[in-house]
C-alpha cells in the first residue's frame, strides 16, 4: 500500500480524508513542526500543489492535498478560493457562516444556488501528480441548521439530498453527497 502523508494540518478534514482514503493508502499524519502552507494561488488546484509540494519535501514521502471552495451564485462565485477566510484571515467557521448569511440577507431561495468545489492533488515523490475534482450543487439555508460537521455544513443544503443540511447528516450520509467524498472516491479509483 502506498504510504503518503496527509497534507492537511485541519482536524475534521483530515478524519473524513481517512475516512474515504484509508483502505487505499496508509495515510500518515502531516508533521507537527511544519509551518503552515500560504494558500495564495489564485485556484484551488493552485493551493492543493502548494501544501502537497511542502508536505513532500518535508517529508521526502507522497503527499495528499485538496482545497475546497464554496461559490454563491448569487455572490458572484464568491468565497471561492478563500472560502476558509471569507470574513478575513483568522477567521473561525462561525465569522465565515456569518458573513455569508449577512451577505445573502434578503435572497429568495431560489436564489441561494450554491455547490462546494473539492480538488485532491496527489504528489509523488518524483513530481508525479495526479489531480481529481468533486462538485456537490446545492443551497444556503437561511439560518444554520444542525450540529455536525464543520465549516459551511450547517448552512449548505445539498441538491442530491433530502433537504437536510450536511450538518445535519451522518458521516457516512455526507461522505456519500459531499464534495470531498466525490473528489476523493475519484482520487482513490485513478490509483
Amino acid at each position: 500500500m502506498l504510504r503518503v502523508a496527509c497534507a492537511s494540518a485541519n482536524p475534521h478534514k483530515v478524519a473524513e480524508i481517512v475516512d474515504l482514503m484509508g483502505g487505499v493508502v496508509d495515510l500518515v499524519p502531516r508533521p507537527s513542526d511544519l509551518a503552515d502552507v500560504v494558500e495564495d494561488a489564485d485556484t484551488l488546484e493552485g493551493n492543493a500543489r502548494l501544501k502537497a509540494v511542502a508536505v513532500c519535501v518535508a517529508t521526502g514521502l507522497h503527499a495528499l492535498a485538496d482545497d475546497t471552495g464554496l461559490e454563491v451564485d448569487a455572490l458572484d462565485g464568491a468565497p471561492g478560493v478563500i472560502t476558509a477566510r471569507f470574513a478575513g484571515v483568522g477567521a473561525t467557521d462561525a465569522q465565515n457562516r456569518q458573513k455569508i448569511l449577512v451577505e445573502l440577507d434578503g435572497q429568495a431561495n431560489d436564489q441561494r444556488t450554491a455547490r462546494f468545489r473539492t480538488v485532491a492533488l496527489l504528489r509523488f515523490a518524483d513530481g508525479r501528480e495526479i489531480v481529481a475534482h468533486g462538485v456537490c450543487e446545492g443551497t444556503i439555508a437561511m439560518e444554520e441548521i444542525g450540529e455536525r460537521g464543520f465549516g459551511y455544513d450547517s448552512l449548505f443544503i445539498p441538491k442530491d439530498g433530502d433537504g437536510r443540511t450536511f450538518a445535519q447528516m451522518t458521516i457516512d450520509e455526507k461522505h456519500e453527497l459531499s464534495h470531498r467524498g466525490r473528489a476523493f472516491r475519484a482520487l482513490a479509483e485513478m490509483l
